[in-house]
């Protein structure tokens, strides 16, 4: 029975990091489209360049 605990805990624990990771990269993403907005708004191009990169890359690793 111990040994159960140990992988039901240790399954919990990946599960609730996986919750995480998640949260973050949207966050992070949502983050991103609003600061690409005011780029775009102040006409920064090198700023829309550097965040929109950023963006894709973040995309790319959550696939």
């Amino acid at each position: 029975m111990g040994k159960m605990n140990v992988t039901s805990d240790h399954m919990l624990s990946l599960f609730a990091e996986m919750v995480l990771d998640e949260a973050l990269r949207k966050y992070k993403e949502q983050f991103l489209y609003r600061e690409i907005d005011v780029a775009l708004a102040k006409g920064d191009e090198t700023t829309f360049l550097a965040l929109t990169t950023e963006l894709n890359s973040l995309r790319s690793l959550g696939k």
